[in-house]
């Protein structure tokens, strides 16, 4: 499963969606980056899983003692690389780590942040400090779902238990204390038929990638496109066409 992700995902590249026309209402009051920014000070110490191009982390990160951001797959850490050069940043290191055989120090972190990636609790909780925090931020299985049922495939799709609940557990089963686990409802609203096209070519939203089961192939399914204009004639507005997204936010504390 892992080598077929890393093929996937070596292939995207990177996480920059700054060329897809797309605007968004967010209707949960939570925000990871605000929360790390409100939490950390120039003396903490922060690793970044599942960083792909390091463009969150260069753009949301807060002023921090050190930043190491890492990522499964080699061609995205190129491409932070890259990215890191155009900045005057001097206290990120962007390197290929595996989140489920994570090589990093034990009580080292201040926060450990995670967005859209698999993790291991048990060894997060080592590389944290006591009193350290994590963050996470994930794709629930109802993300897109209308999309979803039409196709009838897409990540998460036929798991059984949804991965919020996954990670809340697991969380919680390590010994983290005070875990909060947070729906989070965003609508997105995307300008033509191109642009939604370009984000399910970049991501996985289609894709059959289970959080449960084993992936046999991860490689990207073609998309129908009389399926896709069925759900665009379903779903155009006034702002744009509508793709209701699915997210979770967790916080907890070693």
């Amino acid at each position: 499963m892992q080598s077929e992700e890393y093929n996937f995902y070596n292939q995207i590249k990177n996480w920059d969606f700054s060329q897809i026309n797309y605007t968004k209402e967010t209707f949960t009051n939570w925000n990871m980056y605000e929360i790390l920014n409100q939490k950390a000070d120039e003396s903490s110490i922060v690793l970044d899983l599942g960083t792909g191009g390091g463009e969150k982390v260069l753009k949301y990160f807060p002023k921090v003692k050190q930043i190491i951001a890492t990522d499964f797959s080699e061609e995205m850490i190129k491409t932070a690389n890259e990215n890191l050069k155009k900045t005057d940043h001097n206290n990120i290191l962007f390197r290929q780590m595996d989140n489920l055989q994570m090589d990093t120090p034990k009580d080292y972190f201040d926060f450990v942040v995670a967005r859209h990636t698999c993790i291991d609790p048990k060894q997060i909780y080592q590389t944290l400090k006591k009193g350290g925090t994590l963050l996470v931020r994930g794709v629930d299985k109802l993300d897109c779902w209308q999309l979803k049922r039409m196709f009838q495939r897409g990540q998460a799709y036929k798991d059984t238990k949804p991965i919020s609940l996954i990670d809340y557990e697991n969380i919680m089963d390590v010994g983290f204390k005070q875990v909060e686990l947070i729906p989070i409802h965003v609508r997105e609203y995307y300008r033509t038929k191109e642009d939604l096209l370009a984000l399910l070519l970049k991501t996985p939203i289609l894709n059959d990638f289970s959080e449960i089961e084993q992936n046999e192939d991860l490689k990207q399914s073609p998309i129908d496109s009389t399926i896709l204009d069925s759900y665009i004639k379903e779903n155009e507005t006034e702002k744009g066409i509508l793709l209701l997204r699915r997210y979770y936010g967790i916080v907890a504390k070693k």
